[in-house]
């Protein structure tokens, strides 16, 4: 038996170990188009008993527990990064996809395990288990296509995938419930009030909880920039243990403190917001692995027809069936309604769901969990391996300008009077061509720095700007309108 602190050593190299393979495989992902979350599972289910580590595994509690942190972080990073302007239109739409696209997917899902074979209280847990998405799957995919996705298509899946938790949570929840104790009736009046409930809990808990951090931040003078993460990481998990121990929704609470405090300004945004990108990385992959090691290939293999035909109806009948009746109520171009109905990939959710009913001893639970496994990666390789093509097909490419290879920010912990903006230079814009020193910038603005290509130049009067330069802008802020003038959109850096 090995012992301490060996066994700690060897279990701390092993992680690190598995990291750095799953780290490369991402680009692998870029080359094969394979999405990187299936090669994150592999990777665990490599490593598992019946794979080339032999690691044993089973510990469906600690699986539920790291896959609840792990989302959490990884909403939490969704809701910093993205502007009110980009939810408010699509609110309604996402809604409903939230609640009628759920409970449509979860039925047609279980009529189908129904006839083909499943008990009809089997078959209805194991639709509810699937029934919500996964933005983080669907926007890895996109971002390592090289492609950009148009804004209010991206904005409405992310939000959706924000808001369908709690249904699909509540639905699991409930059913297991009434599994564990000998098929009791589900109530599905009580049911939708408390799914009400938790949204209304949720959002109203963010909200405050996204004020009061915010303030705390703005208001907080630390000694050390690296205390700023921590203090959004400390409101992330706070905001969720609170939502939920009050029988709220803390996954829609934790996206929506983020959304709030990542639209009051802050001055260190930008390093907050990469310091989260690396953390929901972390949480991405760490989730994937530990969710691998819980499966043994050879069992998957005896689900695998009935997990063929429950992920092909998902992904032609009732994903697609439920975008079409919640979207009916809007003017939603058919082109963005096809692609919102073949995007809805599902992730890691499913998975930590049907732990639900391992933990909870309901008869037949162990195959539940492969059957939803293999439905999980049927789904990230037929859905996610085609998501670029089909936008492409779709004509749903965002016109966005390429991210500059380099970024010029100003870290600081106060709130400063001026602004340092980023712009692309495109085709059409009257500063192209001409010198610096003739462009009719306010006073007390001055272009910083160029970024052209690979290559940082420094600005000078007799410097002019070439289409496809990124060019950074220190002003005041009241200055700003009249640079948007003369540049257009800013620069999402």
């Amino acid at each position: 038996m090995i012992t301490e602190p060996n066994a700690t050593a060897l279990l701390v190299s092993v992680f690190g170990l598995l990291l750095v393979v799953s780290v490369l495989s991402s680009r692998a992902s870029e080359r094969t188009g394979v999405p990187a979350v299936l090669l994150f599972l592999a990777v665990g289910m490599l490593a598992g008993s019946s794979g080339l580590l032999g690691i044993e595994f089973a510990d469906y509690g600690l699986a539920f527990r790291v896959g609840t942190i792990a989302l959490v972080l990884i909403l939490f990073d969704a809701g910093l990064n993205t502007p009110y302007g980009h939810v408010r239109p699509v609110w309604r739409q996402a809604t409903m996809l939230a609640t009628l696209g759920v409970l449509v997917t979860a039925l047609i899902v279980a009529l189908g395990g129904w006839l083909m074979g499943l008990s009809w209280d089997i078959a209805l847990l194991m639709g509810a288990i699937v029934s919500s998405t996964d933005a983080a799957a669907t926007f890895t995919i996109v971002r390592s296509s090289g492609l950009a996705l148009e804004k209010r298509v991206a904005a409405t899946i992310e939000l959706e995938s924000g808001l369908n938790d709690p249904l699909a949570v509540l639905l699991t929840l409930a059913l297991t419930a009434g599994l564990a104790v000998g098929g009791e009736e589900v109530s599905w009046l009580l049911l939708g009030a408390d799914t009400l409930l938790e949204l209304l809990i949720g959002v109203a808990l963010g909200w405050v909880m996204g004020r009061v951090g915010g303030a705390l931040m703005l208001r907080a003078t630390l000694q050390a920039t690296g205390l700023y993460p921590v203090l959004t990481l400390a409101l992330a998990l706070l905001t969720y243990g609170i939502a939920t121990m009050l029988h709220g929704s803390g996954f829609l609470a934790a996206y929506v403190a983020a959304l709030v405090v990542g639209n009051i300004g802050l001055p260190y945004k930008n390093s907050l917001s990469r310091v989260h990108d690396a953390m929901a990385w972390l949480s991405q992959i760490s989730m994937f692995l530990l969710l691998g090691l819980l499966v043994f290939p050879d069992r998957l293999l005896e689900v695998a027809p009935m997990g063929l035909g429950v992920a092909l109806l998902l992904a032609f009948v009732a994903r697609p069936v439920a975008v079409m009746l919640s979207l009916a109520p809007f003017t939603i171009p058919w082109r963005q309604k096809v692609f919102i109905g073949w995007a809805g990939l599902r992730g890691a959710v499913p998975i930590i769901l049907a732990t639900f009913p391992v933990l909870s001893g309901v008869p037949g639970a162990q195959d539940l969990f492969d059957l939803v496994f293999f439905v999980v990666l049927v789904s990230a390789l037929l859905t996610g391996g085609t998501v670029p093509w089909v936008m492409r097909r779709l004509d749903l490419v965002s016109d966005e300008p390429p991210a500059p290879s380099a970024v010029l920010e100003i870290v600081s912990t106060k709130k400063l009077s001026g602004v340092l903006l980023s712009y692309y230079v495109d085709e059409g814009l009257d500063v192209t061509g001409v010198p610096l020193s003739d462009l009719p910038f306010p006073p007390g603005t001055a272009v910083t720095l160029i970024l052209r290509n690979d290559t940082i130049l420094v600005p000078r009067g007799t410097s002019t700007l070439e289409v496809g330069d990124h060019v950074y802008i220190a002003s005041e802020a009241e200055d700003r309108p009249f640079i948007r003038l003369l540049f257009g959109r800013e620069e999402m850096t």
